[in-house]
């Protein structure tokens, strides 16, 4: 058979025009279309053929395919046998050797022809097999997709198939990312936590925090200081020291230390637990290490703290107790130090021992010192009587009541321990009733009082009230006809240690502090004389008084400005020189100046730390862009 351009299936027996038929029409395989007869080009690695004209698809039948197959393999062999023929009839030249024709390949197996069985004229029309993907194509179908999915759903479902495969694949990874970013776990986020070290370099800055190496447990000493020069954020020269070991002081997660002894029936006040105050905000880790920067501090200030505290925890008497008088027979020295004070009350001592650890964000939940500090608290609240009143055996008196109630509304505020708060409240109301009827307070409760002793109960009701304890209005009141009577020029500038004194600048400097506390603004004439007054009398290792350094700090920080700047730039570097940095005494300050000799040396060190935690112990009471809170 020769090549031509229609092989049908007709050749085999069949009529084209019958339905299922199939012919070749050059190389393309057709059939009948069965809706409109028209010729419907198949494409065989699909099984499908496709109608030009109405658009209708359908699958092929199995004998459809095997006869389509038949078909292609009969012209391939038809096109083998014409090629052989006209090879013959080509002769060759003389300069070749003839070649051998190449056998012909073996014929295909193909299955047989056979042609479908006639419908009958009145049977219904064979159901046509249309494949999914091909649903979509032809006018037929478009409209009933359209008024089945509507115009944007088509449209869309036209663009969904039509993406590249590897843009799919993109979205999907994408999607799968995601996904699996937002199912990760983070971990608890830790408290953030300030890392004080005991020893600095030319390589600390002002303020900074960082993670110390360990402390060697018998490390006391500290070497004395370098050659390396170190400028402060004031131009005060400094020396630097050797790397020394170090205390990390940071919130540790809180332990179980046990409860507080039995308490006195609860009392009549229904308080609800504490919001942590303004006042104590500072010594929060999150905020302390910017606050040292900002109000002053140096790595040597926060070096120092970290000193004292560790003195100070070295030197707990075993039950929980510290002493002015006995110190050095703790276990943790026995007589190694020096400094014995002169005065008896474990009370005082105890409150002045807990009192810087507080200032450092130290207490019975969390931190290093946390079971130094629970010990400390757990002592004085066994110490208080049913009325509240802290005073204890020995010298201490209403001084010692004072400190102590600082330290149980302190610590109460900053951790709303709810066994805290009755003894707190106690305390406070033994102040309310031991003040004098003329305001104020001296040894014993009741007496004509005295300014020493004013500062320590105004400074304790003022902590109950930030850890929102109940304190009655009229004390105050009667706290500053007290003040009124003390001060011994019109303004208010100048205080005596008792009404119809004269004045001093240690009495001045503790009057001024009740003043601010009490409510006088910042531009009051009273307060900028008594600054004045004070500025006139700035840290001098000549003159050293560390009760007087307390309190006027504290005054000029609450203030800030020009004067803060200079009495902040003496009082830093004086302080951190005058710390011993040998042998077992290490850390703390040795008893010099006026009232040293009663305190002794843990009396020294007690308020020597206060004072270099002034930046942050209490927040500036004028200031309140401080921390962009409002005051309370």
């Amino acid at each position: 058979m020769t090549s031509s351009d229609t092989f049908s299936s007709s050749d085999l027996g069949i009529v084209p025009a019958a339905e299922g038929a199939i012919w070749l029409d050059g190389d393309v395989l057709a059939c009948a279309c069965p809706d409109c007869g028209a010729p419907m080009s198949i494409r065989l690695w699909l099984l499908v053929a496709d109608c030009f004209r109405c658009g209708a698809s359908i699958e092929l039948t199995y004998e459809q395919e095997a006869l389509a197959r038949r078909l292609l393999d009969q012209r391939e062999a038809q096109r083998t046998q014409a090629a052989r023929e006209a090879a013959a009839t080509i002769r060759p030249t003389a300069a070749r050797t003839p070649t051998r024709p190449l056998p012909a390949p073996p014929p295909r197996p193909s299955a047989p022809a056979v042609a479908p069985a006639p419908r009958p004229a009145d049977a219904p029309p064979t159901p046509r097999r249309v494949p999914a993907a091909l649903a979509h194509r032809g006018p037929r179908a478009r409209i009933r997709r359209l008024y089945q999915k509507g115009p944007v759903g088509v449209l869309w479902g036209d663009v969904l198939k039509n993406l590249p495969a590897w843009l799919v694949s993109l979205v999907l990874h994408l999607i799968a990312m995601l996904l699996l970013g937002l199912w990760a776990v983070e971990p608890p986020e830790r408290p953030r936590g300030i890392f004080l070290s005991t020893a600095v370099s030319y390589q600390d800055l002002a303020g900074q925090s960082g993670e110390p190496d360990e402390p060697s447990p018998d490390a006391f000493e500290f070497d004395e200081p370098g050659g390396v020069e170190l400028v402060t954020a004031l131009d005060t020269p400094g020396a630097a020291e050797e790397p020394l070991p170090a205390t990390r002081l940071d919130p540790s997660p809180p332990i179980s230390v046990g409860t507080m002894p039995s308490l006195t029936p609860p009392s009549t006040y229904n308080i609800d637990p504490p919001a942590p105050g303004r006042m104590f905000r500072g010594r929060d880790p999150e905020l302390r290490a910017n606050m040292v920067e900002r109000e002053g501090g140096t790595s040597f200030t926060e070096a120092a703290v970290a000193r004292g505290l560790e003195w100070l925890a070295r030197h707990q008497n075993e039950n929980g107790s510290w002493s002015l008088h006995a110190f050095a027979d703790a276990p943790g020295c026995r007589g190694q130090c020096g400094g014995a004070g002169g005065v008896r009350s474990d009370v005082a001592a105890t409150a002045l021992a807990l009192l810087p650890m507080l200032g450092a964000g130290q207490t019975h939940t969390q931190g290093p010192y946390r079971d130094a500090v629970f010990r400390g608290l757990h002592w004085l609240v066994d110490q208080q009587r049913s009325d509240g009143d802290l005073r204890g055996q020995g010298e201490g008196r209403m001084y010692a009541h004072g400190q102590a109630a600082i330290v149980l509304c302190e610590a109460y505020g900053l951790t709303g321990d709810d066994q805290l708060r009755e003894p707190a409240q106690k305390a406070l109301d033994f102040i309310v009733w031991a003040q004098h009827r003329r305001g104020g307070w001296r040894y014993e409760p009741r007496e004509p009082a005295d300014t020493s002793v004013v500062g320590w109960q105004l400074m304790a009701l003022r902590s109950g009230d930030v850890a929102g304890l109940n304190v009655p209005s009229p004390v105050y009141g009667n706290t500053s006809e007290y003040l009124d009577r003390a001060q011994t020029d019109r303004r208010g500038g100048y205080y005596a240690y008792m009404p119809g004194q004269p004045p001093t600048h240690v009495m001045t400097a503790e009057a001024l502090l009740c003043r601010q506390y009490l409510g006088w603004p910042k531009d009051h004439p009273g307060l900028a004389v008594g600054i004045e007054y004070l500025m006139n009398h700035p840290p001098s290792r000549r003159q050293p008084n560390v009760y007087y350094w307390y309190y006027a700090s504290q005054v000029l920080h609450h203030v800030g400005g020009k004067d803060w700047n200079e009495w902040n730039g003496k009082m830093r570097v004086l302080l951190a020189d005058m710390q011993e940095t040998k042998g077992h005494e290490a850390g703390s300050w040795a008893p010099v100046g006026d009232f040293s000799a009663a305190g002794g040396r843990l009396y020294m060190t007690s308020l020597a730390i206060c004072t270099l935690e002034v930046y942050y112990r209490h927040l500036p009471l004028y200031r309140e862009d401080v921390l962009g809170l409002g005051m309370q």
